[in-house]
């Protein structure tokens, strides 16, 4: 072997050695564990059907297929002892109908599910009005014709304030987590893009926004996931299971706030 032929082959171990060096291993703790308890609790200001929904989780691996739970027990009670049970319809989706919760009053759930309690409480916030929404162009000079939907409310003053937007186009909910608070917008009339990259929006499609009016606990939970995302597929932080308000801790959330939805026909 050649002087030149050896110092190359020196060379290029040498740099395999460093790149190897300097790779990070990241684990990313998504969590292969399986049978675990995923509760998603909703109580909402709207009078109706309320809606808590009881699964177990899967290997991240695996498919979006959970396997519903049966047979529970499941009550929303509230701050002046009143209680609503919740009947179980389709499997795994408890439900209670003509029901409203109040902003200012604190509501508890139980469930109890093979043989344990599992509780949380959440307060519905003060209601806050969604005035409007709006599309205007996403692209400029690309030929192409993409729109992005805007939220348009006033912040109450003095009051602290955490909202959530679930936004949908043509029926079709978008994977993206919006969750907001006043820390920097207290009195001031907001107008808030609503950011997302998985449902391109053209004109002559329908999108809804469901904004909700939600308690610190909760903003916490949706952050939290909403951090994880990012901004790009790759996510902005390590993922791994949000704080939940659910005790013993177990997966999911329960929720009581107040919501509001405006749908346009995007010109």
């Amino acid at each position: 072997m050649s002087i030149t032929n050896i110092k190359y082959t020196l060379s290029l171990l040498l740099l395999v050695l460093i790149v190897t060096s300097c790779t990070k291993v990241v684990d990313l703790k998504l969590g292969n564990n399986t049978g675990e308890l995923v509760i998603e609790g909703n109580l909402t200001n709207v009078r109706g059907l309320q809606v808590v929904k009881l699964n177990q989780n899967v290997p991240f691996t695996n498919t979006n297929t959970y396997p519903p739970v049966t047979g529970a027990t499941v009550i929303i009670s509230d701050d002046q002892g009143l209680s609503y049970p919740f009947i179980e319809g389709q499997a795994g989706t408890y439900s209670t109908d003509n029901l409203a919760g109040k902003s200012g009053s604190v509501y508890t759930m139980s469930v109890l599910s093979n043989g344990k309690n599992y509780t949380a409480s959440s307060t519905m916030p003060r209601r806050v009005r969604l005035d409007s929404i709006s599309a205007t162009n996403l692209d400029f000079n690309n030929g192409k014709d993409r729109k992005i939907i805007t939220v348009h409310f006033q912040d109450p003053q003095y009051i602290v304030n955490q909202y959530r937007f679930v936004m949908y186009v043509n029926q079709v909910q978008v994977k993206r987590i919006f969750a907001i608070n006043d820390d920097f917008s207290d009195g001031r009339y907001v107008h808030l893009d609503l950011r997302e990259d998985d449902i391109d929006i053209y004109p002559g499609d329908i999108v809804k926004v469901e904004m909700e009016s939600i308690d610190k606990p909760m903003y916490t939970y949706w952050f939290t996931l909403m951090r994880q995302e990012g901004d790009n597929p790759g996510g902005g932080v390590t993922p791994s299971n949000p704080p939940t308000n659910i005790t013993p801790v177990t997966l999911g959330y329960f929720s009581a706030h107040t919501t509001e939805s405006i749908s346009l026909v995007v010109r």
